[in-house]
This record gives structure tokens, sequence and C-alpha cells, in this order.
């Protein structure tokens, strides 16, 4: 029970659900509504008419890029995306150590060298200019990181950036040694800036409570990307496809749902922990992928409906939505990105968030330390003698 006495400790929710552990200019999440928001403005809206170097802009700097802005900062970025030689020189091996684990294993390490590299200092020994300098430069060398990682794994050799292309479509010439199609680099670059930031889930948090030790940056991400790569938090989005897999047809949808939803079972690709309604990223990924269009988008639409209708008869009162990794694996898959590469490319985005979470943070000097209930054996209990 909650207590005025000080420092006692305050039971909480399990999961530290719906508790306030900080103030934040960031955004928010507002589950009740289906809303979520970058600052003042909504996310949804931002990936539907600004870049992802305007909306970057706005998380580290609090304000959207007039046009002269935006060229400054988009080419300080792109300058920011090659690699020292002794990162680069490094990878082959970590992608050899990574081979069964992925890129975003990887990048743990390859990220950590980054930072080492970089001169990297602890966040609480410098001042809000280098901090600034150093997420710049974190944020724009994971995406060279995970493409060179994942190409590396391949047998392939790394695409070195290109400066002259925006961040998405460099993203994808990265990745694939081929210059995108302005259509699939468009939708690849609404999916990232609906994905940078999402309030204080579980790897954001992480990036805080490091921050809050006033450890250096690369620590603060590498600890972030420890939480995303856990199946319940970012690793979802080529499960949802596998879902679809595991379908097939059109006649296998009702009884392969019947038989999960009966069985208690988690449908991968429905369901948010926050949002009781439509995920208003689910929502912008299925128009994207309706743009496409095909067999993968019908098939896809056909199964959420079918969720739905099959939860309210079996479960009613149990609303259950497509979250943003449902349509994201479809827009993924259409735009050519191996499923290998679905929550790496979550992380290439999210990074900017976790970056900007640093930044804040930072200028709090008061660590996380929270409290824990003992459940064990009462003590203090005699030490046995051998």
């Amino acid at each position: 029970m909650p207590t005025t006495e000080r420092n006692a400790p305050i039971d909480v929710p399990r999961g530290l659900a719906g508790v306030v552990v900080a103030d934040t200019a960031l955004g928010d999440v507002r589950g009740r509504e289906g809303f979520y928001h970058y600052r003042q403005y909504s996310a949804v809206e931002l990936a539907g008419s600004r870049t992802f170097e305007d909306v970057w802009h706005l998380m580290f700097h609090g304000t959207l890029p007039d046009a002269a802005e935006r060229a400054a900062f988009t080419a300080r970025t792109a300058a920011l995306r090659a690699l020292p030689d002794e990162v680069r020189d490094a990878l082959p091996a970590i992608a050899r150590s990574c081979a069964l684990a992925g890129p975003l294993a990887g990048l743990r390490t390859a990220l950590s060298l980054a930072g080492a590299s970089a001169g990297f200092r602890p966040l609480y020994d410098i001042d809000a200019d280098r901090r600034r300098a150093d997420a710049l430069a974190a944020s724009a060398v994971v995406p060279t990181l995970l493409t060179a990682l994942h190409r590396l794994g391949q047998g392939l050799a790394p695409v070195e950036p290109r400066a002259d292309l925006p961040y998405a479509a460099n993203y994808l010439y990265m990745l694939t040694g081929r210059e995108p199609e302005p259509a699939r680099a468009r939708a690849i670059e609404r999916y990232l800036i609906s994905t940078i930031d999402h309030g204080f889930n579980a790897s954001t948090f992480t990036a805080r409570v490091i921050t809050s030790t006033g450890a250096d940056l690369a620590a603060c991400l590498v600890g972030a990307i420890g939480a995303l790569s856990g199946p319940l938090h970012g690793g979802a989005p080529s499960r949802a496809l596998d879902t679809l897999d595991a379908i097939g047809t059109p006649e296998r949808i009702d009884p392969w749902i019947r038989e999960r939803v009966l069985a208690g079972d988690r449908i991968m690709g429905f369901g948010h922990p926050v949002y009781r309604t439509e995920d208003p990223r689910s929502r912008m990924l299925k128009e994207i992928a309706r743009d496409f269009g095909g067999p993968l988008v019908d098939f896809a639409v056909q199964v959420e409906e079918r969720v739905e209708a099959i939860l309210a008869e079996l479960k009613p009162g149990r609303e259950l939505h497509t979250n943003v990794e449902f349509y994201a694996g479809v827009v993924m898959e259409l735009c050519g990105l191996p499923r290998e590469m679905f929550t790496p490319t979550f992380a290439s985005a999210r990074v900017v968030g976790w970056c900007a979470n640093v930044l804040e943070q930072a200028e709090d000097s008061k660590i996380i330390r929270p409290a824990a209930r003992y459940v064990g054996p009462p003590p203090p209990q005699p030490v046995p003698v051998v």
C-alpha cells in the first residue's frame, strides 16, 4: 500500500503498467484514443507529410526544420554514415560470430566498438552539445552497421553509404546494392518515421535507466537493443508473416484461428499492451500495403477480418486488433526486405527515439533505482556448518 513515509517502498502494478516514472516533452501514446504523437504533432501525420530527417530534427531539436534547416541537417547526418576503418575491419569477424543470431545481435558488439572508436565519454561528464553530437553520430551509423552485418552474413561485401540519398533510400541501397524505386523508398520511410518513438516502451525505458547512471551513449543504446531483441517487444514483424505462412490458404483461416483462440495461444501481430482500439500505425501501414496491392495484401486483410470476427464470437467483449507488426511485415516483404532484417529495420529508426530519450534523461542527474519486495525464506537464518 502507498505510504507517506520518506523513502518507504510503494507497491505498484506488475510490470509498472501505467506507472508514471518521468516527465517527457518528446511525445505520448494515448491508448484509449488510438493516437500517439511526437512532441505536439501526430506521428502518423508526420509520416504522411514529412521526411525522416525532418522528424529526426524534431526529436533532437524540438522543432520541424524549414527548407534551409532541412538541407543543413540532412547534409550533416549523411556525412556521419561512413564507418571508421577500425570498425569496418572488425565487422567480418562480428558477422561470423553472429551468423546464427543475426544482425541485431551483431549490432550490440559493433555499436560498442563504434562508440569506443568515436571516443564516447560518460554522459555525466560531457555537456549537452557533446551529448547531441554523439547521439547524431550513433543514429547515423546504425543503418550502416546493420546493413553491412547483414550483407557479410550473406557472403556479400558491404555497400558504402551514399550521401546524396535520403535516409530511407540510402538504407535500402546499402541493404540491396541497388537504388530503390521511389515508391518503395517512401513506403519504408513512412514506416521508419512511424516507429521512431512510442512512449516508455521496454527498450526506451531501458535506455533511460542506463542513462540515469551517467554511462556513455553507446552503453545506453546497447541496453535498448537488448530489450528490443525480445520477441515480446520488437521481434514480431517476421513472426506475423510466419502466421500468414502457417495459415497458408483462405480456407484454412477459420480453423487455424479458432484452434489458436480456444487454446489461448497468442496470435502474433495482434494485440497491444497500450492500445485499446486500432493501432494507428497499423491503420497507416495497411493503407500503404493496399497501395501496393497483390495476393499477400488481400490475404492479410482476410486474416485480419476473420481474427476480429472469430474473437468477437468466441471471446465476446474482448477486442483484439492488429498492431504495428502485422502490416509492417507485409509492407517490408513487398518492399523486398529479407525477414531477418525486419526487426533490425525497426531498430534503425527507433535508435533516433532512444537517443532523444537519452538526451532528455541526461538532463536529470537522479539515478533510477526502484525497490523490490523480498519473498524468499525469512532472514536471518543460521548459516549451516559443513
